[in-house]
């Protein structure tokens, strides 16, 4: 699945061309590679996202093509949280 696609059904971003944006400004890692939005994510793979003040880690658990809004935070674990100054 593509990564743009993936936040956006996992809901860790709300649209899927704000997913892009920000994976073009390069704020987001696959298993320490930088990512594009094209990026392929497998069951597995750990995502490191940088949003404004915090960095989140987190894996990919589960792949759906859509989710609902209780079913989206099943498609990943959160690793680790931290604020960045």
């Amino acid at each position: 699945m593509r990564l743009d696609k993936f936040l956006k059904v996992s809901r860790l971003i709300k649209r899927r061309t704000l997913a892009k944006e920000v994976a073009g400004q390069g704020r987001i890692t696959i298993n320490g590679n930088n990512a594009k939005a094209s990026s392929v994510v497998s069951v597995g793979d750990e995502l490191v996202i940088r949003f404004g003040q915090k960095v989140v880690t987190l894996e990919v658990t589960s792949l759906q093509e859509a989710a609902q809004k209780g079913e989206a935070e099943t498609l990943y674990r959160v690793i680790h949280e931290e604020k960045v100054d």
